[in-house]
Protein backbone atom coordinates (compact mmCIF):
# COMPACT_ATOMS: atom_id res chain seq x y z
CA UNK A 1 0.00 0.00 0.00
CA UNK A 2 1.32 3.54 -1.13
CA UNK A 3 2.38 6.53 1.61
CA UNK A 4 -1.07 8.75 0.65
CA UNK A 5 -0.17 10.46 3.29
CA UNK A 6 3.50 11.72 2.10
CA UNK A 7 1.72 11.92 -1.35
CA UNK A 8 -1.38 14.26 -0.35
CA UNK A 9 1.37 16.53 1.47
CA UNK A 10 3.52 16.84 -1.87
CA UNK A 11 0.27 17.72 -3.53
CA UNK A 12 -0.75 20.20 -1.11
CA UNK A 13 2.47 21.93 -1.49
CA UNK A 14 2.58 21.53 -5.33
CA UNK A 15 5.87 19.87 -5.48
CA UNK A 16 7.30 16.63 -7.55
CA UNK A 17 9.41 13.68 -6.67
CA UNK A 18 12.04 15.89 -8.47
CA UNK A 19 11.53 18.91 -6.63
CA UNK A 20 11.13 17.13 -3.15
CA UNK A 21 14.54 15.32 -3.49
CA UNK A 22 16.11 17.94 -4.44
CA UNK A 23 15.18 20.42 -1.97
CA UNK A 24 16.35 17.43 0.98
CA UNK A 25 19.61 16.30 -0.80
CA UNK A 26 17.81 12.70 -1.44
CA UNK A 27 17.65 10.89 -4.93
CA UNK A 28 14.30 11.01 -7.36
CA UNK A 29 14.22 7.63 -7.50
CA UNK A 30 14.46 7.62 -3.73
CA UNK A 31 11.92 9.97 -2.71
CA UNK A 32 9.74 7.94 -5.41
CA UNK A 33 9.99 4.84 -3.06
CA UNK A 34 8.82 6.65 -0.17
CA UNK A 35 5.26 6.42 -1.65
CA UNK A 36 5.41 3.84 -3.69
CA UNK A 37 6.94 1.48 -1.34
CA UNK A 38 6.18 3.00 1.62
CA UNK A 39 9.71 3.32 2.25
CA UNK A 40 10.56 5.30 5.09
CA UNK A 41 13.66 7.86 4.90
CA UNK A 42 16.69 7.99 7.71
CA UNK A 43 16.04 10.28 10.66
CA UNK A 44 18.03 13.22 9.48
CA UNK A 45 16.46 13.55 5.85
CA UNK A 46 12.67 12.53 7.15
CA UNK A 47 13.77 15.95 9.24
CA UNK A 48 13.82 17.75 5.78
CA UNK A 49 10.89 16.23 3.95
CA UNK A 50 9.04 17.15 7.53
CA UNK A 51 10.28 21.14 6.96
CA UNK A 52 9.62 21.31 3.33
CA UNK A 53 6.61 20.17 3.48
CA UNK A 54 5.42 21.93 6.69
CA UNK A 55 4.29 18.62 8.32
CA UNK A 56 4.35 16.31 11.36
CA UNK A 57 5.72 13.08 11.89
CA UNK A 58 3.07 11.53 13.04
CA UNK A 59 0.82 12.61 10.46
CA UNK A 60 3.21 10.90 7.68
CA UNK A 61 4.69 7.99 9.32
CA UNK A 62 2.62 7.58 12.29
CA UNK A 63 4.10 4.22 12.84
CA UNK A 64 7.39 6.31 14.01
CA UNK A 65 5.24 8.59 16.78
CA UNK A 66 4.18 5.32 19.41
CA UNK A 67 0.92 5.19 17.93
CA UNK A 68 -1.30 2.24 17.10
CA UNK A 69 -1.66 0.64 13.69
CA UNK A 70 -4.65 2.51 12.74
CA UNK A 71 -7.96 0.85 12.61
CA UNK A 72 -10.15 0.48 9.21
CA UNK A 73 -11.94 3.44 9.75
CA UNK A 74 -8.89 5.42 10.41
CA UNK A 75 -7.09 4.70 7.37
CA UNK A 76 -9.94 5.82 5.08
CA UNK A 77 -8.71 9.20 6.49
CA UNK A 78 -5.70 10.75 3.80
CA UNK A 79 -5.34 14.69 4.65
CA UNK A 80 -6.65 17.38 6.07
CA UNK A 81 -6.76 20.88 4.10
CA UNK A 82 -7.54 24.18 6.36
CA UNK A 83 -9.00 25.35 3.46
CA UNK A 84 -10.56 24.46 -0.14
CA UNK A 85 -8.34 26.95 -1.19
CA UNK A 86 -5.29 25.50 -0.11
CA UNK A 87 -5.91 22.19 -2.23
CA UNK A 88 -3.12 22.98 -5.73
CA UNK A 89 -4.17 23.51 -8.73
CA UNK A 90 -2.11 20.31 -9.52
CA UNK A 91 -4.02 18.09 -6.72
CA UNK A 92 -7.37 18.72 -8.52
CA UNK A 93 -5.95 18.37 -11.79
CA UNK A 94 -4.78 15.07 -10.76
CA UNK A 95 -7.71 13.38 -9.34
CA UNK A 96 -10.36 14.83 -11.98
CA UNK A 97 -7.61 13.53 -15.03
CA UNK A 98 -7.39 10.07 -12.64
CA UNK A 99 -11.06 9.15 -12.76
CA UNK A 100 -11.90 5.82 -14.05
CA UNK A 101 -15.34 4.67 -13.47
CA UNK A 102 -16.96 7.15 -11.61
CA UNK A 103 -17.25 10.61 -10.81
CA UNK A 104 -20.07 12.39 -8.26
CA UNK A 105 -20.61 15.48 -7.18
CA UNK A 106 -22.49 17.62 -4.57
CA UNK A 107 -22.58 21.38 -4.37
CA UNK A 108 -24.46 24.65 -4.82
CA UNK A 109 -22.74 25.94 -7.47
CA UNK A 110 -19.50 24.05 -7.58
CA UNK A 111 -18.44 26.65 -10.67
CA UNK A 112 -14.74 26.64 -10.08
CA UNK A 113 -14.48 23.46 -11.24
CA UNK A 114 -15.00 24.28 -14.82
CA UNK A 115 -13.71 28.03 -14.82
CA UNK A 116 -10.29 26.96 -13.32
CA UNK A 117 -9.94 23.14 -14.11
CA UNK A 118 -11.88 22.59 -17.37
CA UNK A 119 -14.88 19.92 -16.24
CA UNK A 120 -17.13 20.39 -19.44
CA UNK A 121 -14.06 18.86 -21.97
CA UNK A 122 -13.27 16.64 -19.29
CA UNK A 123 -16.93 15.21 -19.01
CA UNK A 124 -16.62 14.88 -22.52
CA UNK A 125 -13.48 13.02 -23.06
CA UNK A 126 -14.22 10.71 -19.93
CA UNK A 127 -18.13 10.00 -20.33
CA UNK A 128 -16.95 8.60 -24.48
CA UNK A 129 -14.37 6.45 -22.66
CA UNK A 130 -17.47 5.42 -20.26
CA UNK A 131 -16.66 6.93 -16.98
CA UNK A 132 -20.34 7.70 -15.27
CA UNK A 133 -20.92 11.21 -13.49
CA UNK A 134 -23.49 12.22 -11.75
CA UNK A 135 -23.92 15.97 -10.91
CA UNK A 136 -25.84 17.06 -8.29
CA UNK A 137 -26.28 21.37 -7.88
CA UNK A 138 -28.30 23.42 -6.56
CA UNK A 139 -31.63 24.60 -7.21
CA UNK A 140 -31.29 28.47 -7.06
CA UNK A 141 -34.66 29.02 -6.48
CA UNK A 142 -34.97 27.21 -2.93
CA UNK A 143 -35.06 28.30 -0.25
CA UNK A 144 -31.55 26.57 1.22
CA UNK A 145 -30.09 27.74 -1.58
CA UNK A 146 -30.82 31.55 -0.77
CA UNK A 147 -30.97 31.21 2.74
CA UNK A 148 -27.06 30.08 2.18
CA UNK A 149 -25.84 32.89 -0.07
CA UNK A 150 -27.10 35.35 2.65
CA UNK A 151 -25.36 33.13 5.57
CA UNK A 152 -22.31 33.71 3.48
CA UNK A 153 -22.77 37.25 3.44
CA UNK A 154 -23.64 37.17 -0.72
CA UNK A 155 -27.26 37.57 -1.19
CA UNK A 156 -27.93 37.10 -4.98
CA UNK A 157 -24.34 36.25 -5.57
CA UNK A 158 -24.68 32.20 -4.60
CA UNK A 159 -27.38 32.08 -6.91
CA UNK A 160 -26.18 33.44 -9.77
CA UNK A 161 -23.12 31.06 -9.56
CA UNK A 162 -25.52 27.92 -9.98
CA UNK A 163 -27.11 29.58 -12.24
CA UNK A 164 -23.75 29.25 -14.12
CA UNK A 165 -23.33 26.20 -13.55
CA UNK A 166 -26.39 25.29 -14.58
CA UNK A 167 -25.74 26.55 -18.07
CA UNK A 168 -22.39 25.39 -18.52
CA UNK A 169 -23.31 21.56 -17.30
CA UNK A 170 -25.99 21.90 -20.14
CA UNK A 171 -23.78 21.19 -22.34
CA UNK A 172 -23.11 17.77 -21.59
CA UNK A 173 -26.57 17.05 -20.21
CA UNK A 174 -27.25 14.59 -22.56
CA UNK A 175 -23.98 12.52 -22.76
CA UNK A 176 -24.41 9.10 -22.16
CA UNK A 177 -23.05 8.23 -18.43
CA UNK A 178 -23.82 11.42 -17.75
CA UNK A 179 -26.53 12.22 -15.06
CA UNK A 180 -26.68 15.93 -13.70
CA UNK A 181 -29.57 16.95 -10.86
CA UNK A 182 -30.92 20.10 -9.42
CA UNK A 183 -31.53 19.84 -5.25
CA UNK A 184 -32.69 22.12 -2.59
CA UNK A 185 -31.74 20.64 0.78
CA UNK A 186 -29.59 21.96 3.28
CA UNK A 187 -26.07 21.22 2.23
CA UNK A 188 -24.12 20.38 5.38
CA UNK A 189 -21.00 19.38 3.24
CA UNK A 190 -20.28 19.78 -0.59
CA UNK A 191 -18.59 16.51 -1.43
CA UNK A 192 -16.03 15.53 -4.78
CA UNK A 193 -15.95 11.85 -5.42
CA UNK A 194 -13.39 10.58 -7.84
CA UNK A 195 -13.76 6.51 -7.76
CA UNK A 196 -11.97 5.44 -4.62
CA UNK A 197 -10.92 9.31 -3.50
CA UNK A 198 -13.61 11.65 -1.85
CA UNK A 199 -13.20 15.38 -0.76
CA UNK A 200 -15.50 16.69 1.72
CA UNK A 201 -15.83 20.35 2.46
CA UNK A 202 -17.77 20.84 5.69
CA UNK A 203 -20.18 24.53 5.03
CA UNK A 204 -19.24 26.92 8.19
CA UNK A 205 -21.84 29.67 8.76
CA UNK A 206 -20.74 32.79 7.82
CA UNK A 207 -18.13 31.29 5.55
CA UNK A 208 -17.18 30.64 2.05
CA UNK A 209 -17.17 27.25 1.02
CA UNK A 210 -13.51 28.16 -0.14
CA UNK A 211 -12.56 29.47 3.14
CA UNK A 212 -13.58 25.95 4.67
CA UNK A 213 -11.34 22.66 5.59
CA UNK A 214 -11.76 19.92 3.09
CA UNK A 215 -10.98 16.20 4.31
CA UNK A 216 -9.61 13.97 2.07
CA UNK A 217 -10.61 10.37 2.12
CA UNK A 218 -9.99 6.89 0.22
CA UNK A 219 -12.31 3.99 0.01
CA UNK A 220 -11.18 1.21 2.37
CA UNK A 221 -13.33 -2.18 2.25
CA UNK A 222 -13.56 -2.41 5.81
CA UNK A 223 -14.06 1.50 6.58
CA UNK A 224 -17.00 3.13 7.30
CA UNK A 225 -16.87 7.04 6.74
CA UNK A 226 -16.91 6.45 3.23
CA UNK A 227 -20.38 4.81 3.93
CA UNK A 228 -21.18 7.42 5.42
CA UNK A 229 -20.71 9.94 3.48
CA UNK A 230 -22.16 8.41 0.29
CA UNK A 231 -25.26 7.37 2.21
CA UNK A 232 -25.86 11.16 2.10
CA UNK A 233 -25.13 11.86 -1.34
CA UNK A 234 -27.59 9.29 -2.73
CA UNK A 235 -30.17 10.69 0.15
CA UNK A 236 -30.20 13.63 -1.49
CA UNK A 237 -29.49 11.99 -5.25
CA UNK A 238 -32.68 10.04 -4.67
CA UNK A 239 -34.87 13.58 -3.85
CA UNK A 240 -33.31 15.71 -6.48
CA UNK A 241 -35.15 16.87 -9.88
CA UNK A 242 -33.46 15.96 -13.39
CA UNK A 243 -32.34 18.31 -15.87
CA UNK A 244 -32.67 18.12 -19.26
CA UNK A 245 -30.84 14.92 -20.97
CA UNK A 246 -32.17 12.25 -18.09
CA UNK A 247 -35.40 9.79 -18.70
Amino acid sequence: MANDRLRTAMLAANLTFEQLAERVDAHPKTAERWIRDEVVPHRTTRHRVLTVLEAREADIWPSLNGVARPTPAETEFVHLYPSRSAITGAAWQELLAGVEDQMDVLVFSGVFLVEQYDLVPLIRKKAQAGVRFRLLVGDEKSEAAQQRAIDEGTPGGLEGRIQLMRRYLAEVAELDGVEIRTHGTTLYNSMYRFDDQLLVNPHVYGALAGQSPVLQFKRHPSGTVWDHYLKSFEQVWRCAKPEKGEE
